[in-house]
This record gives structure tokens, C-alpha cells and sequence, in this order.
């Protein structure tokens, strides 16, 4: 079995501040495709598919082969390309069991109909804390990493850890834990267990980069650099500081834009709702809830 880690391609998304990643398998050629992007115009009501088509020439060019579609996450500010990109290579769509805790908690705020399934069967596999598959060659498993939302895991790949929005880069911080579902508590506990027991040297790729002080967008990082510098989570800062520190910010943040839009379909797999009998498909948006 290898032993080297994938390689690592960032595609970041300036309008939502999000990275997309293909993760693959040097000896094999084989791929995951995580926390993909479906580009929408929120204006103008229309979807497209630009983001997902790029990984998808980077995956010609480059003679992969997609293995994998994950998420690590129902996202709150972007709409997932998941399902358009099943449709397109025949690889099967993955994200963290305790989705169905997100579907029964978003049901409610959008009073769908009761038969509507909040059991996960929307994805291929729904990955439970430890489980174990692989890229390629490479080993890969998952954690649990909850706080910022319910259904949050990280994945591993090789020497490798997508920490979604749990992590920023070591000059900014950490996630938000405001959203339904989300606690600040629990997001600690999920940023130190990634930090203790993963090796110095793992490579950290996080969900988003919001540029502090104007700089390039940057994605990767390490363990060590995490524990050394990050403001929020770096060694000797305790629970209860980050719980100040998390609560204190996330009171100043505004709802991202696209979350009562986004989380009717990235709970749907990023499935759009069925188009109604004039074939126009239609997005639901709660008033006066938040």
C-alpha cells in the first residue's frame, strides 16, 4: 500500500470565499473531489456549473479518476456540486452520518412535508466516526469533528486532513458555532482532538480563506503551525477562552447570505428542489426566523 500522501489541488471560490479540493492518488490516479461548489447567482435565481466543470477538466487533463464525492458538510454559504458531479463521472456522493440530525433540524425550519426522508438515503454513503475507505492506494478515515455543525467530520487521506470549517488558516482563527445545531463548546473539543492527535506534520486544508489584511487566498497549513500560531486555538488557550472568544464573535457576524437558500438543497445532497408542474423549480425561504 502507499504510503505517501495525495496531491493536493485547491480551487477557491472568491465570491463565497470557499475551497474546493481534488485529493489524488499519485500511483494510482485515482481521486476524491471534496466540499465541490454549484455556482449560484442568488439576483437572479439561476444556477450554473462553472466550479464543478473546472475540477472536472483538472481531472482530464490530468488522467484521474474520480473515486470519491464528499462533503464534509452541509454548507450554510454555498450550494454543493455533488450530485452534478455524480451525474457526470459515476462516483458516489458521501458526508458524515449525523446528516440526518441536519435534515430533521431544517425540516422543521422549513415545515416540508412530513414524508420528506431525513435518513441520509440521499447519498451513497453516509461515513460514521472511524470509518475507514481508501483513494487509490492511499488510506483514508474519518472523524467526527462537530461544533460549527452537527453533521461536521473531517476526512484523512494519507498525511492529509480536510478540516471543513472547523479550522481557518493560522492567522485567522476558527469557525463560526452559531448556526442551529452549532456550539462553541463542542467546536473547541473538535479543534483540539484534530490538533492532539493527528501527527505535527499533517497537512490541514480548510473549507474557506477570508484573506486577512488583503493577503492571496492560502488553504493548507500544518498541525504544528496551527498549535503554535492560531489565535483562537493555539496551545494554552483553554475552553472556556474560546468559548468567550467564539461567542463574543460569532454576536458581531451576520447569517451568511445564502444559508436559508443553500441548506434546502445541500440537505437535499445538493440536489434543487423538484421543478413544480410548470417545470420551474422553486427555493422555499422562512420569514422573521432568524
Amino acid at each position: 500500500m502507499s504510503t505517501q500522501g495525495p496531491e493536493v489541488t485547491g480551487f477557491f471560490d472568491y465570491k463565497t470565499f470557499s475551497v474546493q479540493y481534488v485529493a489524488a492518488d499519485p500511483a494510482t490516479k485515482q481521486c476524491a473531489i471534496i466540499d465541490p461548489v454549484l455556482n449560484y447567482d442568488e439576483k437572479a435565481g439561476r444556477t450554473s456549473t462553472e466550479h464543478a466543470d473546472t475540477i472536472l477538466q483538472h481531472v482530464r487533463e490530468n488522467g484521474l479518476t474520480v473515486q470519491w464525492i464528499l462533503d464534509t458538510h452541509p454548507h450554510a454559504d454555498h450550494f454543493s456540486a455533488a450530485s452534478y458531479l455524480k451525474e457526470q463521472t459515476g462516483a458516489p456522493i458521501a458526508i458524515g452520518e449525523h446528516v440526518k440530525d441536519v435534515q430533521q433540524l431544517w425540516k422543521k425550519i422549513y415545515n416540508w412535508p412530513e414524508d420528506t426522508p431525513t435518513d441520509g438515503r440521499q447519498w451513497d454513503r453516509l461515513f460514521a466516526e472511524g470509518d475507514t475507505f481508501q483513494v487509490g492506494e492511499l488510506p483514508a478515515r474519518v472523524m467526527h469533528s462537530p461544533g460549527h455543525t452537527l453533521a461536521s467530520v473531517t476526512y484523512v487521506i494519507g498525511d492529509a486532513a480536510f478540516v471543513h470549517d472547523t479550522l481557518f488558516q493560522p492567522d485567522f482563527g476558527a469557525a463560526r458555532a452559531d448556526f442551529p445545531g452549532g456550539s462553541a463548546q463542542t467546536l473547541y473539543r473538535s479543534i483540539r482532538r484534530i490538533l492532539d492527535e493527528l501527527p505535527g506534520e499533517t497537512r490541514l486544508f480548510t473549507g474557506h480563506d477570508y484573506m486577512p489584511g488583503g493577503r492571496a487566498p492560502q488553504w493548507e497549513s500544518t498541525v504544528a503551525e496551527q498549535r503554535a500560531e492560531n489565535p483562537m486555538v493555539h496551545d494554552g488557550v483553554s475552553e472556556a477562552e474560546f468559548v468567550r472568544m467564539r461567542h463574543a464573535r460569532d454576536a458581531e457576524l451576520p447569517l451568511p447570505v445564502l444559508i436559508l437558500h443553500a441548506l434546502q438543497v445541500n440537505t437535499n445532497a445538493g440536489r434543487l428542489p423538484a421543478p413544480e408542474d410548470n417545470g420551474v423549480a422553486y427555493l422555499k425561504i422562512p420569514l422573521n426566523q432568524f
